[in-house]
């Protein structure tokens, strides 16, 4: 899968967020602050598994239809996926 800009962007605000929460943690911020900001990561991180997934289905998808092949157990997979990823 060609991961395209949009989705490594994605990644590096994460990880900023992540250094951001670190950081808060070294300087004995609120709990309340770094559980909020660790529910952010965690909201952005599957809303980018989200994109990911969905991206590469439909490409697998669009391949499968030009081999003539059914698309249903990629559309399983994704699905699978998805759900491990809770």
């Amino acid at each position: 899968m060609d991961y395209n800009a949009q989705v490594k962007n994605r990644v590096k605000r994460m990880e900023g967020q992540l250094r951001g929460i670190l950081k808060m943690m070294e300087d004995e911020k609120d709990c309340k602050d770094v559980i909020t900001q660790l529910g952010s990561v965690r909201s952005a991180m599957d809303r980018t598994i989200g994109v990911i997934v969905s991206s590469n289905l439909v490409d697998c998808v669009k391949a499968a239809d030009q081999e003539g092949e059914q698309a249903d157990e990629l559309i399983k997979e994704a699905v699978n996926l998805l759900v491990k990823s809770r």
